[in-house]
């Protein structure tokens, strides 16, 4: 697949350098417009310069080193062909239609290449995820991985020569290249080539701006081509002009409009322009959508939400709403009656709005001492009793004052209606103590309890007066019965101090004519010491890490007490049940610990703390303190052997339960935690965590090995965590899972001659096993359990070593195969094992035919199994030799001997008749079967005939 004008826009460039003079040599042939500065014109010159210059001053062949130069479109899609390299470097004929405008000068001829020529990168490193090159034809292709510009040199910009591909990339140059390290062979045709391939930027990115949400902010009083920077301008990864171009807005307001300035650097900024004059009054903030686009075919668009706020200034001043107002007040009006109340506006915010309020210097002093103006609310009030020569009518001037601006005026016209009546009398008579008319009451004193007597009365005597109570408290105001116009003041129910320390009541009488008076009665309470103080927490929990320092910290006790002055003071006490090693500071209520406490010592400390008062008599509360000893990693596990025995049967199976390795930590919680591990043998051995179940994970033989020995490691979970080991050793008791195992001899194939001559009494073989067990297990005992042949009962076995020896004297007729099936069997529990064995003894003055033998040996003889068990002595016994008379041992070997002869006489003579018949039936005699009990090696080694003789 071609590139066409994407990939292959513009043409290699070849250039090779000489390493003595580094004069550029110019491949004509592959000069492109678009990557060289030299004109058409100019070509034939320089051409001609190289041409004769060229040889005197580079010794250096063309075949050095090239460097090829590619451009090609970011995005492309696999295969795309970037540039052949054997055309290039014109060590191939060029295919049609590739011919460059500089044709006409000579080609160099090309032959057939034998050995073909191989392209290769002179490293792997990341060039099968860009390119591919045809090692064959030396074709660049595009890969899989699509070529990204702006992930390439943006993020892997400042590439070099030193591999096979790299990135380059400059802050101050568009260019983006990839470099190739590409070597040509073989040896006659080595070129080391650096190929570049220049990156061209796709319109792939859109305009983006940083943030979402743009703030700009305009005084209010910005003159218009008032010009302001728009921060976080948009970002376009796109480089030339598919970057960001232009700025716009969608609603302008026909307020504002947007200018873009371009640095030295080609950065575009956005500015924000006045159109307009600003009122923050009218309007105080303009949002629109600011638009970023680039200069790609088609644009691609990004947008930010622009919010424009405008800033106050001091542009407006106070503003009454009425130029004037007219208020009454009643002579008798009581000091501190409101009587009027003006009010100006500032439209600006903050401090450019902050009014005070004066009074005019026209107003006249008296004016201002009996009207008080408040110069922050404007609020008039009444500011002493009007007396009888005051003047009936005030004309007060008010100023309304902002900053920076000239005061705005209104008038009040105060008109004071003078009282013709005389107003009603109150008369106190005090029953309570009295002080600068404050009464003062305990705070336990009874209900109904009376504080003052009122006489009511109308001076000029012609009005009906009623009176009242004014205000909130416990007190009631009635009529004293038989008297008129008398009235108690007395309590309702009991004052608490700590709820209302300061009541303020008054007694209001009024006359039919509507005029009314007041006496205001202040009532103070007295404080006693009727509460104990109160523990903020009655049960206080607190926690301490054990192995704390001396004169710990615990907690700041605090309690709170209702009542005033000492009756409030608190004082604080450990209880009688508090350890001697607690301090708790009277004052402060600052609760330590002067020693150093081990929670495995005692993990809980419960006892009580008091708070006293100063009161008489004192008042006092108790608190429980609970202080519980956080546990801290300082214990290690202990096991509680430090060396543990397990005797284990051997063939115990596989994950069987061994013993229980027992271990304690006396820490809390994650830290008493342990965790076991078998430290070494733990492809044999593994250990249940929980349970600290010691298992096999396979079967033990004893054979194999007899003893183990274990080290498990106990892990607690602390940080960090403490461990310990024990030792652990497992012996294994043998059980009999082992026959014996017969090493003599070798095969049931096996023979030994037996001359005639041997005498009788004589050792004439063996057989010898040994047993892998131990103890009684590997107690063997020797029996012969079948015979076979002339007079096989002429040879006995014993049955501890296994010595086979010749009973009697071999007379004509035994002459032939001896077959004796011998058992080996061990004395093991419950049932003993065993092995059979076949002893063949050939009774011959020499072995003339051994293939004959060989033939009797193979056939399998029948012989007849006796199950007679062979009876030894397990245990050597030592008897004690008594001394005795040598007459009777005499006398008995004679008769033995004498019986000896006779029996060997009469049995010679039998021999003799039967050994004709003997000789006839040897054959089919010997011809039987042996059955095998146990374990028998049927492939050891034959032993060698050998003759036994004592002659």
């Amino acid at each position: 697949m071609r590139g066409g004008g994407k990939a292959r826009s513009s043409r290699a460039l070849a250039v090779s350098w000489c390493p003595a003079t580094w004069l550029p040599r110019l491949d004509m042939g592959r000069l492109s417009r678009p990557r060289s500065s030299i004109s058409h014109r100019n070509l034939p010159p320089l051409f001609l310069f190289f041409l004769f210059v060229g040889p005197f001053t580079c010794l250096a062949s063309y075949s050095r080193a090239t460097e090829l130069l590619y451009s090609l479109n970011e995005g492309l899609p696999a295969g795309v062909l970037i540039g052949s390299l054997a055309e290039d470097l014109r060590l191939v004929p060029r295919a049609a239609g590739r011919q460059d405008q500089l044709s006409q000068l000579p080609e160099r001829p090309v032959a057939e290449r034998n050995p073909p020529l191989s392209f290769s990168l002179a490293s792997r490193g990341l060039s099968g995820q860009y390119v591919t090159l045809d090692n064959r034809s030396g074709e660049l292709h595009t890969s899989a991985q699509e070529i990204d510009r702006e992930a390439l040199c943006l993020e892997g910009g400042g590439g070099a020569w030193g591999g096979s591909i790299s990135i380059s990339s400059s802050p101050s140059s568009d260019s983006c290249l990839l470099l190739l390290d590409v070597l040509v062979l073989p040896q006659e045709y080595f070129r080391f080539v650096k190929v570049k391939i220049a990156i061209r930027d796709i319109n792939d990115n859109a305009p983006q701006f940083p943030v979402s949400q743009i703030s700009v902010w305009v005084p209010e009083n910005a003159p218009i081509n008032t010009r302001l920077a728009i921060e976080h301008p948009a970002m376009d990864p796109d480089i030339g002009t598919n970057g960001v171009q232009t700025y716009r807005l969608l609603d302008y307001h026909r307020m504002f409009t947007l200018d873009v300035e371009e640095n030295e650097n080609g950065e575009r900024t956005p500015y924000l322009i006045v159109m307009g004059l600003l009122d923050r009054e009218t309007q105080d903030q303009y949002v629109s959508i600011i638009i970023a686009e680039d200069g790609g075919s088609p644009p691609l668009l990004g947008s930010a939400t622009l919010t424009i706020g405008i800033t106050d200034i001091n542009d407006n001043c106070p503003l009454f709403t009425d130029s004037q107002i007219n208020v009454t007040v009643f002579g008798n009006a009581t000091v501190g009656t409101p009587v009027a109340a003006v009010q100006a506006v500032d439209r600006d915010l903050g401090t450019n709005a902050q009014i005070t309020y004066a009074y005019s210097q026209k107003v006249p002093q008296a004016s201002k001492d009996l009207f008080h103006l408040d110069e922050t609310t404007g609020v008039i009030k009444l500011f002493s009793k009007i007396g009888g020569s005051v003047l009936q009518t005030h004309k007060l001037t008010i100023l309304a004052n902002g900053p920076g601006c000239i005061p705005a005026v209104t008038t009040a016209l105060v008109t004071i209606i003078k009282v013709i009546f005389r107003p009603p009398e109150i008369v106190p008579r005090y029953i309570a103590n009295e002080v600068d008319d404050v009464v003062y009451l305990k705070e336990l004193e009874p209900i109904n309890t009376p504080i003052a007597f009122f006489t009511i009365r109308d001076p000029e005597g012609k009005y009906k007066v009623n009176c009242y109570l004014d205000g909130e408290g416990p007190f009631r105001l009635s009529p004293y019965k038989p008297y008129n116009n008398e009235y108690l003041l007395e309590t309702t129910k009991p004052m608490d101090y700590e709820l209302q320390q300061f009541y303020e009541i008054a007694v209001v009488a009024w006359n039919s004519e509507g005029f009314h008076v007041k006496k205001i009665i202040k009532v103070q309470l007295l404080d006693d010491n009727d509460n104990a103080p109160i523990f903020l927490q009655p049960l206080l929990e607190l926690t301490i890490e054990e192995n704390n320092a001396p004169h710990a910290f615990l907690t700041k006790l605090y309690a709170t007490d209702a009542d005033s002055e000492e009756r409030g003071q608190v004082s604080y006490f450990l209880g009688p049940d508090a350890p001697s090693y607690f301090s708790l500071d009277s004052v402060t209520g600052i609760l330590t610990v002067s020693t150093q406490l081990d929670r495995e010592e005692k993990e809980k400390y419960r006892y009580t703390v008091r708070a006293v008062d100063s009161g008489k008599p004192p008042r006092e509360s108790v608190a429980t303190v609970v202080l519980t000893v956080l546990d801290k990693n300082d214990n290690s596990p202990r096991f509680i052997n430090k060396d543990f025995s397990f005797f284990v049967p051997e063939n115990f199976p596989g994950y069987g339960e061994i013993g229980v390795i027992s271990v304690t930590d006396a820490d809390a919680g994650r830290n008493g935690w342990v965790a076991l591990s078998v430290v070494n043998q733990s492809d044999i051995f593994v250990i249940d965590t929980g349970k600290g179940m010691l298992r096999a994970k396979v079967s033990l033989d004893r054979e194999q090995q007899s003893s183990y020995t274990l080290w498990v490691e106990a892990v607690d979970g602390g940080e960090p965590a403490l461990s310990s080991t024990a030792k652990i050793t497992i012996l294994l008791l043998d059980i009999n899972d082992n026959p014996p195992l017969v090493l003599f001899p070798q095969s049931n194939m096996s023979y030994l001659l037996v001359l005639p001559s041997t005498l009788p009494g004589s050792p004439v073989t063996e057989v010898y096993a040994v047993d892998k067990d131990t103890g009684m297990n590997a107690v063997i005992a020797y029996s012969i359990i079948g015979r076979r042949g002339p007079r096989p009962e002429s040879f006995r076995i014993d049955p501890k070593t296994g010595n086979i020896t010749l009973e009697e004297a071999l007379l004509q007729t035994d002459y032939g195969l001896h077959r004796l099936l011998v058992k080996v069997s061990d004395h093991g529990y419950p049932e003993p094992l065993h092995s059979t064995v076949m002893v063949n003894l050939f009774v011959n003055d020499t072995v003339s035919n051994e293939s004959y033998i060989e033939s009797l040996l193979r056939k399998e003889p029948e012989i007849n199994i006796e199950e007679k068990e062979p009876q030894i002595s397990i245990e050597p016994t030592h008897r004690k030799v008594e001394a005795v008379s040598c007459v009777p041992t005499l006398v008995a070997l004679s008769v033995i001997s004498l019986g000896s002869i006779t029996l060997v006489t009469g049995m010679g003579i039998y021999i003799c008749l039967r050994r004709g018949k003997n000789h006839h039936r040897e054959d089919e005699n010997l011809d039987v079967q042996i059955p095998l009990k146990g374990k028998i090696d049927l492939h050891m080694r034959e032993r060698k005939p050998m003759a036994i003789s004592n002659i």
